[in-house]
């Protein structure tokens, strides 16, 4: 090749400096990936090289994830489902739905390993503007989708987006009901945490949900953890509680993944690749009796 046409092909290249980020990113790549590592390593070179903004690599990243992760690892355990039972009055069910905030309920029979289909919080509309005197909500509750802890996230939201259902019920492998999985739960893993109207607000770090249980903002001061929860945790190293709990687990966490430590479980209730944004506190309950004692 001579030196001329070397030099226009440099000249070419010049002349494109407007090629889309897709164009950029595949210049620099200078191999073929070989496997999943490698894939994020260029991916995550090339925000380095502000080929991708950090949001754009994120989702990303939580694309590969969500082919990677089951249902179990982003599920509503079983313990925490808000559920309705078959036989509520129309007052139990509407206490429920608006204590809660969700659209979307499982119904039970006798236990939370009898679901017997959805209840919609929009259906009931219809009754509450009519006399609920002959009221039987069986009649609008929908069919419920059963799907096994082992799905993989990719295939579940294709399965979502092709029946155009919001919510399935999770089973373990003896057929008991593990806990549930929406839309939203998937979603999160790519686009990171989505705050709706249940969420923490946001002047309030710490939420009560009931004697024993607390939401809490990961970025919410170790001093002011201590504070609330009359506990001394040390906060030389780490000024946040969710820094200070990434140092106990040594490990970027998952949604859903808990530790205990020093009278209290920890359950993230969200996180991304980057950090974690909200966890579920729970004191254990001789902890809780033992404070309740003391204030008596």
């Amino acid at each position: 090749m001579t030196e001329d046409s070397q030099s226009g092909k440099v000249a070419a290249k010049q002349k494109n400096p407007n090629k889309s980020w897709l164009e950029k990113l595949g210049d620099a790549f200078t191999g073929e990936p070989q496997d999943r590592d490698q894939v994020l390593a260029l991916l995550r070179d090339a925000e380095q090289r502000d080929l991708l903004d950090k949001y754009a690599l994120s989702m990303m990243e939580g694309v590969i994830e969500v082919m990677e992760d089951q249902v179990r690892d982003v599920m509503i355990p079983r313990s925490h489902m808000v559920i309705v039972e078959h036989d509520a009055q129309m007052d139990d069910i509407l206490r429920v739905v608006t204590t809660s905030g969700h659209s979307r309920f499982p119904v039970i029979g006798e236990s939370k390993d009898e679901v017997i289909g959805i209840l919609l919080a929009k259906d009931l509309l219809q009754f509450t503007v009519a006399s609920s005197k002959d009221f039987d909500f069986l009649d609008i509750v929908r069919p419920a989708v059963f799907i096994p802890e082992s799905k993989r996230l990719n295939t579940l939201l294709k399965e979502f987006r092709a029946s155009r259902n919001h919510m399935a019920i999770v089973v373990d492998e003896y057929g008991g009901v593990a806990g549930l999985v929406t839309i939203e739960d998937v979603l999160e893993q790519i686009v990171g945490e989505i705050a709706d109207e249940h969420d923490t607000e946001e002047d309030q770090n710490i939420k009560p949900c009931d004697e024993t249980q607390y939401i809490v903002k990961a970025l919410t001061g170790i001093e002011e953890f201590n504070a609330y929860f009359d506990v001394e945790f040390d906060d030389e190293e780490f000024d946040t509680i969710g820094g200070f709990i990434l140092r106990q687990l040594g490990h970027m966490p998952k949604r859903g993944e808990e530790m205990e430590f020093h009278g209290f479980n920890f359950k993230v209730l969200g996180a991304d690749s980057r950090r974690i944004h909200r966890l579920l506190v729970r004191r254990k309950e001789t902890e809780a009796a033992d404070r309740s004692l003391a204030q008596e």
